[in-house]
This record gives structure tokens, C-alpha cells and sequence, in this order.
């Protein structure tokens, strides 16, 4: 079964570009914008699209993703929601690869086959639950790998290298290196550090590797893209649209902010 994720991947190395990735909270700052969010990440220049799935209780993200997931909450959004609008943008959009990333209890309230089933019918390519390690993913992950969705994985700065080897040995799509200790936003990020872990990862896996927390600027973008196949932007991203105040206006400052950053990215020599 083919996946959106190693076709974008595979075409993005034969023309030496790299992914951009941005991550946005679902539902923030209006639910009747998601879909039209999503299509003007696309039309600013994004590869691979990491859609947050509002938590009551995200512990790996800092203030601004928190409180977007709040917002969300409060407006109905619900995991259920964000399946059904990928349904939705898979519509116009039947390319670009789409990852839910989030934590776990949601999946487990909707159950493992369930929403696994549903979630390939709508066109979702990849799952990342910060807070389930591959150890404790056997379930899910036998429902996902029958619907042709990959886990993705987090490695962090503090990741051991057996841990690393373990982990390089159960993610598909890309691994996705966290820059540094603590939660999303909370820091800037320090490409001098990047280099040495970057090698060790790719000594164990041929997956792309992406890169994320603390990349904020279009020179941030570009120095990752030095050294990684995708650069994640998430709380950045986040903190532009949340006042919007019309669907238009949000989709006007997603194309604002990346375009940029894109532009940094594919400019690099």
C-alpha cells in the first residue's frame, strides 16, 4: 500500500528541495476555517502538513499551542472533527500528505480500529502521539499498519543511542528530531547543536529527518535546511493566525508568513 508521505519525500529528494512542514492547532481560530487553512498552506509552498489535535492536556507543547488547543475545545472541536475535515480537503487536494499529531487518550476514546479505519478514508498518511512510546503502541500500531498509516516518532536531544537505534527500527514516513530540551516555543533554537545528533540519527535510518521546535524565522528555516530534509514550524505558525479575524485574513497571514520562509529555503546558496 503506497503512502502519500514516501511519494512527496522521494520526489523532494530527486529535486533537491526540502519539506517544509508547518504544524497548525485544528479549529484555531475558527473550525469553519480548517479547510481552507489547509489549501493555503499548500498554496504557500508546504510539502507535508502536521495537523494538531486539540488536547485538554498537552504536555509537550508550550503556552501558544495550549492555548490554541483551548480555543479549539471550546469551539467543538474534537478529533472526530479534524478526520472529518481532511475528508474534506482530500476533495481538492488528493496529494499532499497529512499527519495528526497529538496525544493519545482521543485515539483510545474513539478506539484503535475505528479510528484508524477512518482516519485512512479520509486520507490521513501518518500519527504522532507525543505521549505513546513505540513500546506501548502495539495496538494502535497493528490498526495503523492495516490501514497503511505510519507512526512517527520523536527523538530528542537526551535520546540515547540504543534508544535511538530502537526507535529508528519502528518509525515510517520520516523521524522527527525535537531541537531541544522542553516544550514547543519555549526556546530558540541553536543550530550549532544540530549537527553532531543530526549525523548520529542518519547512521541508524535512511528515513528523512525533519526538525522542529524553536524554528521561528526564515533564517531558522534555511540553516535546518542545511542539515535536515524538512523543517517544522508550529507555535511560530500559530501565534500568526490566531487574531485573524476572517477566514480570508487567516489564510492571508498563513501565506505571509511562509512564503519567506519557503522562499529562505529554496534560496539557500
Amino acid at each position: 500500500m503506497s503512502n502519500r508521505l514516501d511519494t512527496r519525500f522521494e520526489a523532494l529528494s530527486r529535486s533537491g528541495r526540502k519539506a517544509l512542514v508547518p504544524f497548525i492547532t485544528m479549529g484555531d481560530p475558527d473550525p469553519e476555517w480548517m479547510v481552507d487553512i489547509l489549501h493555503a498552506l499548500v498554496k504557500s509552498g508546504s510539502d507535508v502538513l502536521e495537523l494538531g489535535v486539540p488536547f485538554s492536556d498537552p504536555a509537550a507543547d508550550g503556552p501558544v499551542i495550549q492555548m490554541a488547543s483551548e480555543r479549539a475545545i471550546s469551539r467543538g472541536v474534537t478529533l472526530r472533527s479534524v478526520v472529518d475535515a481532511v475528508a474534506t480537503f482530500r476533495c481538492r487536494d488528493p496529494d499532499t500528505p497529512v499527519v495528526l499529531m497529538g496525544y493519545l487518550n482521543p485515539i483510545e476514546r474513539y478506539g484503535y480500529a475505528a479510528f484508524a479505519r477512518d482516519a485512512a478514508r479520509a486520507g490521513v498518511d501518518g500519527i504522532l502521539t507525543v505521549d505513546c512510546p513505540p513500546e506501548e503502541m502495539k495496538a494502535l500500531r497493528d490498526c495503523l499498519d492495516e490501514q497503511g498509516i505510519y507512526p512517527i516518532f520523536l527523538v530528542a536531544p537526551t535520546t540515547t543511542s540504543a534508544r535511538l537505534r530502537f526507535i529508528a527500527g519502528q518509525a515510517r514516513g520520516y523521524l522527527y528530531y525535537v531541537s531541544f530540551k522542553g516544550i514547543t516555543g519555549a526556546n530558540s533554537l541553536d543550530r550549532a547543536s544540530l549537527a553532531g545528533p543530526l549525523g548520529e540519527i542518519r547512521s541508524c535510518s535512511d528515513l528523512p529527518l525533519a526538525v522542529g521546535f524553536g524554528i521561528k524565522t526564515a533564517e531558522d528555516a534555511a540553516a535546518v535546511a542545511d542539515l535536515a530534509d524538512a523543517v517544522v514550524i508550529g507555535s511560530a505558525l500559530v501565534e500568526q493566525v490566531r487574531n485573524a479575524v476572517s477566514c480570508d485574513d487567516a489564510c492571508e497571514r498563513v501565506m505571509g508568513f511562509l512564503a519567506p520562509i519557503r522562499h529562505a529555503m529554496d534560496n539557500r546558496d
